[in-house]
């Protein structure tokens, strides 16, 4: 799985950024933003051993990758979870379960989501909002 961004021209810098996570950073080359958006969401991760691949796209596109796939999910869950200023608490209610702890053990990967928990733990995180798969057309290498 790949989650998707862009890299811009701003000014003498390049801008880079992937929404979904909510994380954004820039650098002074292409290459460098490239290198500095891996880094930021690894430091945000604060994970040992996670580690973001970068696939540059065409244009302004890109996407990135992860070393532990679930981990990743675990990651977007929270990202999303704090984009939108919910609590843990906030977000059980949603889900409809007493415990805070059942909703926290997916964003710590403690617990691996099936797709349709995934689909309702993503409405429950990011209400309104709809997700979109789409097949990468860059290489996995």
């Amino acid at each position: 799985m790949r989650l998707s961004g862009r890299v811009f021209k701003s000014g003498r810098f390049w801008a880079i950024e992937v929404p979904i996570l909510n994380v954004v950073t820039q650098g002074r080359t292409k290459k460098e933003a490239f290198l500095m958006i891996a880094d930021a969401i690894e430091s945000l991760a604060d994970r040992k051993d996670f580690r973001v691949k970068v696939f540059p796209g065409r244009g302004q596109g890109f996407e990135i990758s992860a070393n532990d796939q679930s981990f990743l999910m675990s990651f977007l869950l929270k990202r999303l979870r704090l984009k939108k200023g919910l609590s843990l608490l906030q977000v059980a209610e949603k889900l409809g379960i007493k415990s805070p702890n059942a909703y926290a053990r997916y964003e710590q990967g403690v617990s691996v989501p099936t797709v349709e928990k995934l689909t309702q733990l993503l409405s429950a995180v990011s209400p309104g909002a709809d997700f979109v798969l789409r097949e990468s057309r860059e290489p996995f290498d």
